[in-house]
């Protein structure tokens, strides 16, 4: 353990508040995806 970089406490930050935004993003991503997917299998099985 004493070979082992560990991150100082703001690159820590920095690199928890990229994980948590490409989280957030990749899951607005696929939810806005999965809605427009939901809409047309609605429409064109009502119609």
């Amino acid at each position: 353990m004493k070979k082992v970089s560990w991150p100082k406490r703001k690159e820590l930050s920095r690199y928890t508040i990229i994980v948590l935004s490409t989280v957030i993003v990749t899951s607005a991503f696929f939810a806005i995806i999965d809605l427009c997917i939901s809409f047309f299998i609605r429409f064109f099985l009502n119609n």
